[in-house]
């Protein structure tokens, strides 16, 4: 992989990815509630999007990016620009645990993936019982980003510019570790 490491992502990268996280959880939230309608969506919509930002934007700079590299890079700012967030509410972590962030049933990772899978689980049943237009593009909108994420954000955005993804369990999987040490 000869593709450029990044200690600064171009702000246009962390504009795509975390536009598209958050329409994901938006689309989540809405589909739940449109979907089930009445005390029940609203009740699953509400819990989905405060369990996926909550995740997303509080669980990941509090455990996993004070291990990140890019915690320890001067003026860096990671693909999902959470390090700067990280290094105001977290102190300093070991780089060393920073592939931690996929051990167990509900380590970050985990709870990272459920927040991108959950709505396309839960709002797909939503069909059946009162089939609706909106919820279906809802759902093949939820579906299209969660394969945009996997096959161009993550290959070709994130993972193959990142210092840290020779230590990424994630990286490691889609096979974008690549053998470079992080600089």
């Amino acid at each position: 992989m000869t593709d450029a490491m990044y200690t600064r992502y171009p702000s246009s990268s962390i504009f795509i990815y975390n536009a598209i996280t958050v329409l994901h959880f938006l689309l989540g939230g809405a589909g739940f509630i449109l979907g089930y309608g009445y005390w029940a969506g609203w009740a699953l919509g509400i819990v989905y999007a405060v369990f996926a930002f909550t995740e997303m934007y509080l669980v990941m700079p509090l455990k996993v990016c004070p291990n990140c590299v890019y915690y320890r890079l001067d003026k860096s700012i990671c693909i999902s620009g959470m390090n700067l967030l990280s290094k105001r509410i977290a102190s300093a972590g070991a780089v060393s645990d920073f592939p931690r962030r996929s051990g167990g049933p509900f380590c970050p990772d985990n709870l990272y993936l459920a927040s991108l899978a959950l709505p396309i689980i839960g709002i797909a049943p939503a069909l059946f019982i009162g089939f609706s237009w909106t919820v279906l593009i809802i759902l093949v909108l939820l579906i299209a980003l969660l394969f945009f994420r996997f096959f161009i954000v993550f290959p070709k955005i994130a993972c193959n510019h990142c210092r840290a993804r020779h230590i990424c369990p994630n990286a490691q999987k889609m096979g974008l570790s690549g053998s470079q040490a992080a600089r």
